[in-house]
């Protein structure tokens, strides 16, 4: 008999044991969750193509991604309140849709998760070059930077949870000084451009064949990289205190901050550039570093840098610590090749396997940056997964609580009536959202592009379902689950009595 007063207690419903030490609290969750989303890095990947597209309106892309992001972050904290297991979306998924679901949905946000982790490795490695380096980076250079980025994110991971929490400490300081601080001097004291400007083009439309409504959805569908990685806090709910409640008040309050410190930096840039139609032209390659070290003075390059450098370094250690998480919950369960080494907890009591695989996995990926310019493609290739993952979670969610399949109010965080509202929106708008980043568009492609690479991100995800569904035809993985994790409950015991 277990007692389900206790973490472990609960856990154990869950017919899993505690193997992971839970040392996390509240704000250990939160920096994760906010280290994962990061402001830098979601400004830096999303500013130069939201110009090149919209223009200085590019800002309202971010505002509607944002608001259609929180319905999405509240449906997550619903689920997370309720089912405090590592694995996320894959355990989620399993319980509510069935494990044949749960292991394609787990499956694809793997090959997602895994691409993050080579787009942040590649965006962070210019930023590198910037500090140490001299003249133009090549792109051989550019790869190998790339993936001792991931080398030292691999390497802090391994040292075990309390220094993750200290460099994510020390990631979050960075970035506040980096984009609150500096936002707020910028919006305060460097007004080059008025208000009104945020509702111009300034000719952006034509890149997008003179559809300025073209080139706002390509930013839309851009700046939807900017608020992934919410759900990081849930990869983590074994290794967390009082984790019902603390994992989804970290998950709304790093979304939140992250995404209010997104906005800022946003407004502040476009407010600041001098000139912003050489954004618009694509000349400025950089338009975040111009306008800070065109506000600050000459003298701010380097500092600025090294804070940036900073922030996209705690942005891959919180990404490499998810993904090994998200490894060891599918492993553990029986459902990967390997299982029963990548589910190995080491002596710090991490998933060492699991975070050196996924490591190796992100650091090939990282071979696509030897064609030119991969920015654009490795943001289209995270984005797409990810939205796919959100739309397949936020449908699942919605038919289990209109069958019954799934009681809401049995967590410990609870919408009400409102939970059914949003939910609904949230379906709504990852169905526009998933079909806007994945429409093959000639504009996000290299200039000497092939079709390939225009149609890259249906092509790539469509491989991954079908050799996905291909496996679980002939390995049939959802036959090895452990007798003790294929309750059919949906809720805890301890759950039910207390909704009841």
């Amino acid at each position: 008999m277990h007692d389900t007063h206790t973490d472990a207690g609960e856990l154990a419903e869950y017919g899993y044991r505690q193997e992971l030490k839970r040392t996390l609290s509240a704000w250990a969750v939160f920096a994760i969750g906010f280290a994962t989303i990061s402001p830098v890095v979601g400004v830096y990947a999303v500013v130069q193509l939201g110009f090149v597209f919209a223009g200085p309106a590019w800002i309202w892309a971010v505002v509607v991604a944002f608001l259609g992001q929180l319905l999405v972050a509240l449906v997550y904290a619903e689920l997370s309140s309720q089912f405090p297991v590592t694995g996320g979306v894959y355990q989620w998924v399993r319980r509510l849709g069935g494990p044949r679901l749960g292991w394609l949905v787990g499956w694809i946000y793997l090959a997602s998760a895994v691409a993050s982790l080579t787009t942040v490795a590649y965006l962070g490695a210019a930023w590198l070059h910037m500090l140490f380096g001299e003249g133009t980076l090549s792109s051989a250079a550019h790869v190998l930077l790339g993936v001792v980025f991931v080398a030292v994110a691999l390497g802090i991971n391994l040292l075990g949870v309390n220094p993750v929490k200290h460099f994510l400490n020390a990631g979050i300081i960075a970035e506040g000084v980096a984009s609150i601080a500096v936002s707020v001097f910028l919006l305060l004291f460097v007004h080059n451009n008025g208000f009104g400007i945020l509702f111009e083009t300034l000719g952006a439309e034509s890149a997008s064949s003179g559809s300025a409504l073209a080139g706002f959805l390509t930013a839309l569908a851009v700046a939807g990289w900017a608020f992934l990685g919410f759900d990081a806090t849930t990869q983590v709910a074994e290794e967390t205190e009082q984790p019902r409640r603390n994992v989804p008040r970290a998950l709304l309050r790093a979304y939140l901050f992250v995404a209010l410190t997104v906005l800022l930096t946003g407004l502040a840039v476009t407010l600041a550039l001098r000139d912003p139609e050489e954004a618009v032209s694509g000349a400025l390659a950089d338009p975040v570093f111009t306008a800070v070290t065109e506000g600050l003075g000459g003298w701010s390059e380097k500092p600025f840098i090294l804070l940036v450098l900073i922030a996209f370094i705690a942005c891959a250690i919180s990404i490499q610590t998810y993904i090994g998480r998200a490894v060891f919950s599918f492993a553990r369960d029986r459902q990967l090749p390997f299982s029963a080494k990548l589910a190995t907890v080491g002596p710090r009591q991490i998933p060492y396997v699991s975070l050196i695989a996924t490591a190796v996995l992100a650091s090939l990926g990282l071979l696509l940056g030897l064609n030119g310019n991969a920015a654009a493609t490795l943001i289209a290739f995270g984005s797409g997964g990810f939205y796919f993952i959100f739309l397949t979670v936020a449908v699942v969610a919605l038919v289990a609580r209109l069958t019954g399949r799934w009681n809401p109010a049995a967590g410990r965080l609870r919408l009400g009536r409102a939970g059914l509202v949003v939910n609904v929106l949230a379906v709504v708008w990852l169905l526009f959202e998933a079909v806007n980043i994945a429409w093959p568009r000639a504009e996000l492609a290299p200039a000497d592009g092939s079709w390939v690479q225009v149609w890259a991100v249906i092509l790539v995800f469509s491989v991954l379902f079908v050799v996905g569904l291909i496996y679980i035809l002939i390995a049939k993985p959802h036959t090895k689950l452990p007798a003790t994790a294929t309750s059919p409950s949906a809720t805890p015991t301890s759950e039910k009595v207390k909704a009841s």
